[in-house]
């Protein structure tokens, strides 16, 4: 931190402090304004309205040094939303740690897709597998207050995080289960089941980029891939209700893979969605 301490020059105005962290970060973000505008508010206590009204205010040595850490830790890809400690999605913020991976906003499309499919229904059963932070049992929650919710994920540390987000938002009518999968849930049938599962490839070049710092469980699947979405579709109309729908996300290059994943074991209406970057990204049918 030392060594890039002669950066800031001794300046400490909002707006010149936010030049520099820019700059630092032009060729790591591609957003280094917004970036550098997040973290400073970070450091402020305040909202990034607040560093655009008074640019010329000046920073103590406290915040400086706090962030120039955060600035120095996001040069080495660590993201934004893990030196935050959240992240916003759907209607809500929720915490993040690297025990679970950041909500993405393609993934609100699965959100969307889940709530037309039970929009009909009164109370509906819904169970999202590998929940991680929360944000789609809870993203379904905030919206239907009616629905009897099951979230379940491997990682112990995940569930805690879900378990404290699900607090932190007043959503109470989640239950987390500890769950493999489907291995340790009754068997009980489900409306909706949705998943954002593990779906890159262990060789995928991406790895080795910022989502480096993510959960690894939370990412990777063997076989290409593939494995956690097949393991679902093959075991997901065994808990479904008659005519109860499954919905997952998937890579940008394995909507027809799935799609074929869900016509062998027998699932109708099957269809795949594409996400605001013209992607495949999220296939669904209907048991």
């Amino acid at each position: 931190m030392e060594k890039n301490h002669k950066k800031w020059g001794g300046v400490l105005s909002i707006k010149s402090i936010l030049q520099i962290a820019n700059k630092m970060l032009e060729n790591v973000s591609e957003s280094p304004a917004l970036d550098a505008e997040l973290l400073l508010a970070h450091c402020l206590d305040k909202n990034r309205t607040h560093l655009h009204t008074w640019p010329e205010s000046k920073l103590d040595k406290t915040a400086l040094k706090q962030f120039e850490k955060l600035i120095n830790q996001r040069i080495n890809d660590v993201p934004v939303a893990y030196l935050l400690g959240k992240q916003p999605f759907w209607t809500l913020e929720l915490k993040v740690t690297p025990d679970v991976l950041i909500p993405r906003p393609e993934t609100e499309l699965l959100v969307e897709t889940a709530l037309k499919k039970i929009r009909n229904l009164k109370n509906p059963q819904v169970l999202d597998l590998g929940t991680g932070s929360g944000a789609i049992a809870l993203a379904i929650a905030s919206e239907r207050p009616d629905a009897v919710i099951t979230a379940t994920d491997v990682s112990k540390e995940a569930l805690d995080i879900a378990q404290e987000n699900a607090k932190l938002n007043q959503l109470s009518h989640v239950q987390f289960i500890e769950s493999d999968w489907f291995n340790q849930l009754p068997q009980k049938q489900y409306d909706l089941i949705v998943s954002n599962p593990p779906y890159i490839d262990p060789d995928d070049p991406h790895l080795s980029q910022s989502i480096r710092h993510e959960p690894l469980s939370a990412l990777v699947a063997e076989q290409k891939g593939i494995k956690d979405l097949q393991t679902i579709i093959e075991n997901g109309a065994d808990f479904l209700t008659p005519n109860g729908w499954l919905i997952v996300e998937h890579g940008y290059n394995q909507g027809e893979q799935t799609r074929k994943l869900f016509l062998k074991n027998h699932f109708q209406k099957v269809e795949t969605s594409f996400d605001l970057n013209k992607n495949e990204r999220i296939t669904l049918g209907q048991i």
